[in-house]
């Protein structure tokens, strides 16, 4: 899933390639470690379709979406074959839910500033922009506020 997350829209290194390269490794390398948190959604036939996850970084190892060493970055990914049902949206709200259950304030995530529909919706689920770097867009969701619905 983390492959899927990755928003390249034309030639798209091989998936071993790009998730071991060295600026992606630090979403994956030692998984499980504390604050490291994920959920997976299952179809019917209880294969994985979709996942949401979180990680804490610090200011000498930055993500992409990195606000403060207090605050999980956020990544999705949900397969083709299930885009445009509502899996992507109700991952982002169990995972909002759950970060909020583990104790913390703010959660933020990266986004392709070409990625308009994920931007749409990060939008509507809450999340605010926080800054633009480059290509990417970070967007920070704040944990106790009122939620944010745009219809």
């Amino acid at each position: 899933m983390f492959y899927e997350s990755i928003y390249i829209l034309e030639n798209k290194p091989q998936k071993e390639d790009l998730i071991n390269s060295p600026h992606l490794k630090k979403y994956h390398e030692g998984w499980g470690r504390n604050g490291d948190t994920a959920l997976i959604a299952c179809n019917a036939k209880h294969e994985p379709v979709g996942a949401a996850w979180y990680r804490l970084f610090t200011d000498d190892n930055k993500g992409y979406g990195y606000v403060d060493s207090k605050t999980p970055e956020l990544g999705i990914a949900v397969k083709a074959q299930v885009r445009g049902q509502g899996v992507g949206t109700l991952l982002m709200e169990k995972i909002i839910q759950q970060a909020k259950c583990d104790g913390y304030k703010s959660i933020s995530l990266s986004v392709d500033l070409e990625n308009s529909h994920a931007i749409y919706i990060y939008r509507k689920l809450g999340f605010e922009d926080y800054e633009i770097c480059g290509t990417s867009i970070t967007m920070v969701y704040k944990a106790g506020k009122e939620d944010v619905r745009i219809l």
